[in-house]
């Protein structure tokens, strides 16, 4: 688990910070970066000039919402569950319902590779691998599409990959009433990566001490980090929120 600590820290800073920053402009406006490092929902911004702590502040991200049972933590914050009702539960079978079967086809890793899907860090071993569409990841910042998930999330196997679920993003900014809109929030926590601290641009990846800064680390203030000499970030991805269409345990289908 060591080996892979700093690999949290890459990729939740890939994955949540706002995704307008990282946009290029082209003659008809905006448009999202296609940098295949870039996580959509993710301001890279800064990060682009200290390639190498991104890359392992990723990592440690990556590690962080690889298992299904997530919990809060001074890093990580989710949605606290809604009282049950019928109509949040049909609601979200409707939205697994469609997503799964606009995803079948990407059971075939290579198709997913052909319609755009994007392997992030695909040579370095990680638990999950996420697959991601960086046009589906621009349009999460306004409209919701069950069927157009900003990842596909994968395991390695012997001979590729095998899909096992999905994650939608929504916009950093977004209210509790608009996250539920999208998947109620009685079905899924909702989370978001926060009160991260890192290093100095410059600094060797050799030199940090993983154990106070990134996902994991012991830094979870800003007073603290300032005086670590470290960079603060209040909240580093959009909010994200992962699904298992697959899973036969109805309590497993939306990750929390």
């Amino acid at each position: 688990m060591q080996s892979v600590r700093a690999f949290c820290f890459l990729l939740a800073l890939s994955l949540t910070c706002s995704l307008a920053k990282g946009q290029q402009q082209t003659p008809n406006g905006p448009r999202p970066s296609q940098h295949h490092d870039d996580v959509p929902g993710m301001d890279m911004g800064e990060m682009h000039q200290d390639a190498d702590q991104t890359r392992e502040a990723a990592k440690s991200a990556n590690d962080a919402m690889a298992d299904s049972d997530m919990k809060m933590s001074a890093h990580m914050f989710m949605t606290d569950l809604h009282p049950h009702n019928a109509a949040d539960d049909q609601r979200a079978a409707q939205t697994v319902e469609a997503l799964r079967k606009s995803i079948a086809k990407y059971r075939d890793y290579k198709a997913a590779l052909a319609d755009g899907f994007r392997i992030f860090m695909p040579n370095l071993p990680q638990p999950l691998y996420h697959f991601t569409n960086y046009g589906y990841g621009y349009q999460a910042e306004f409209k919701f599409n069950p069927e157009q998930p900003t990842s596909l999330l994968y395991k390695k196997t012997a001979d590729g990959y095998e899909l096992i679920g999905a994650m939608y993003t929504a916009a950093r900014n977004s209210t509790e009433d608009e996250l539920n809109a999208r998947v109620p929030l009685s079905v899924a926590r909702w989370h978001k990566h926060v009160n991260l601290c890192l290093p100095q641009k410059g600094t060797s990846i050799e030199d940090v001490d993983w154990q106070k800064f990134g996902f994991e680390g012991s830094i979870v203030t800003q007073d603290v980090c300032e005086q670590a000499g470290g960079r603060w970030f209040p909240q580093v991805f959009n909010w994200m929120v992962h699904v298992y269409p697959y899973q036969a345990d109805p309590g497993k289908v939306w990750a929390h």
